[in-house]
């Protein structure tokens, strides 16, 4: 892997390069995959359009947050695990006053979860953001594996959410999708950067792009961009 932007250089040292800033304040960093034509999917999954290279960029920006913040739908469809704390990263999270591995957060209306899934066995207890028009006797059931949070009335509120997640110490949230989560995190101002993995590859179809919902600006500057076999790997911070 080398790197293209800001200068150029033959090796790169990843934990580095995307270490989150340092200003003591919520930072939600997004992180997604797209083909060169622009879908964020690939036989309908965004794990077709993965490789080496953003599998190593995954496992990276995974060390170093606090939570790993998806849609309940993404994390059925790309078979999503809770995760568990890896040797190699638990004395760098400690010296930065992290939990031993990240924790799992789950977006989800409709509570639509299996409480005996791996999405509720991981090292750290997930959390589940729901609304509060959520079915009760859903609620009540998921919280014997999980903390339930309610944030908003009729619809999920992302900003509040992430507000509460700060509140519990989890200040540095990655987002991993999907589309619809991510338009919801956009269109509430909270994306502070944007992983995007671009695929060498043309897929047609009419898979959603990387955002998909209600129209919301957000204007980026690259911070960096890195290569390997054509997969370019871009790190986008907010203007």
């Amino acid at each position: 892997m080398r790197q293209l932007l800001p200068t150029a250089a033959d090796t790169v040292d990843l934990p580095s390069a995307y270490a989150h800033p340092d200003e003591g304040t919520p930072w939600v960093r997004a992180n997604m995959v797209a083909s060169l034509d622009g879908s964020a999917v690939k036989d309908g999954r965004s794990g077709g359009l993965g490789g080496p290279a953003d599998r190593e960029v995954f496992g990276v920006l995974r060390s170093l947050c606090d939570a790993v913040l998806v849609g309940a739908g993404t994390a059925r469809t790309e078979g999503y695990k809770a995760p568990r704390a890896k040797e190699a990263d638990v004395d760098h999270r400690r010296q930065l006053g992290q939990r031993p591995a990240p924790v799992l957060v789950l977006v989800s209306r409709g509570l639509d979860l299996d409480p005996a899934s791996e999405l509720f066995t991981g090292d750290e207890r997930t959390v589940v953001v729901t609304s509060g028009s959520a079915d009760r006797t859903a609620r009540d059931r998921l919280s014997e594996v999980a903390d339930v949070v309610v944030a908003g009335d009729d619809e999920v509120d992302v900003g509040a959410a992430i507000d509460t997640l700060a509140e519990r110490g989890l200040r540095r949230v990655l987002c991993e999708g999907g589309p619809s989560l991510l338009a919801d995190v956009v269109a509430a101002g909270r994306l502070d950067e944007l992983c995007l993995t671009i695929s060498p590859e043309l897929v047609g179809g009419d898979g959603p792009r990387i955002l998909h919902g209600a129209a919301a600006g957000l204007a980026v500057r690259p911070e960096l961009l890195l290569e390997d076999d054509g997969v370019l790997l871009a790190r986008y911070l907010r203007r």
